[in-house]
C-alpha cells in the first residue's frame, strides 16, 4: 500500500523529474486548470477529494522514502496551485499570475508558512504550507481583480 501512496504523492514520474519537481507539480495543475476550466462546483470537489488524499498520501510517501518532506512529493504543490486559483476567473492570465505567485510563495515561505511546516508532523505540515502559499496567491489574485481585471 505504501508503493501506491509513493506514486500519488509524487504523481507519478513527476516527483522525479531531475530539475525543479515542484515547479512541474504546480505546472500539472496549471495544465490541469486551463483544460479542464472547473465550475467552482467541480473545484470544490476536487479540493475537498484531493487535499485529504493529498495529506495521507505525502505522509506515507514520507515514511516509505525515508525522507522529511521529500523533494520528490509534489501532490502538495498540485493542491496548492489549484487552491491558488479558487473562485478566479478561469483565464490563461490569472492563471499564469497563480503560477507564479504561487511558486514565488511556496519557494521563499514567508510568514507564517516556514514556520506551519515545521510545526506540524508528516502530510498535514507537507499539505498545510502550500495551502497558506495558495491562500497568500489568492488573497493577491482576488485584490487584483477588483483593481484590474486580467
Amino acid at each position: 500500500m505504501g508503493i501506491i501512496f509513493k506514486h500519488i504523492a509524487t504523481l507519478g514520474f513527476t516527483g522525479y523529474l531531475p530539475v525543479a519537481p515542484g515547479t512541474f507539480g504546480s505546472l500539472a495543475a496549471f495544465v490541469f486548470f486551463i483544460f479542464l476550466k472547473p465550475s467552482v462546483f467541480v473545484h470544490l470537489t476536487i479540493l475537498f477529494i484531493i487535499i485529504p488524499i493529498g495529506t495521507i498520501s505525502s505522509h506515507h510517501a514520507e515514511k516509505v522514502m525515508n525522507d522529511k518532506d521529500s523533494r520528490h512529493i509534489v501532490i502538495d504543490e498540485f493542491c496548492g496551485y489549484l487552491f491558488s486559483v479558487l473562485f478566479i476567473p478561469v483565464t490563461t492570465g490569472y492563471a499564469l499570475m497563480a503560477f507564479f505567485l504561487f511558486r514565488f510563495f511556496d519557494i521563499l515561505k514567508p510568514f507564517p508558512i516556514k514556520k506551519i511546516g515545521s510545526v506540524l508532523s508528516g502530510g498535514k505540515g507537507i499539505m498545510a504550507d502550500d495551502i497558506v502559499a495558495a491562500l497568500y496567491t489568492n488573497l493577491i489574485l482576488q485584490i487584483l481583480r477588483t483593481w484590474k481585471p486580467i
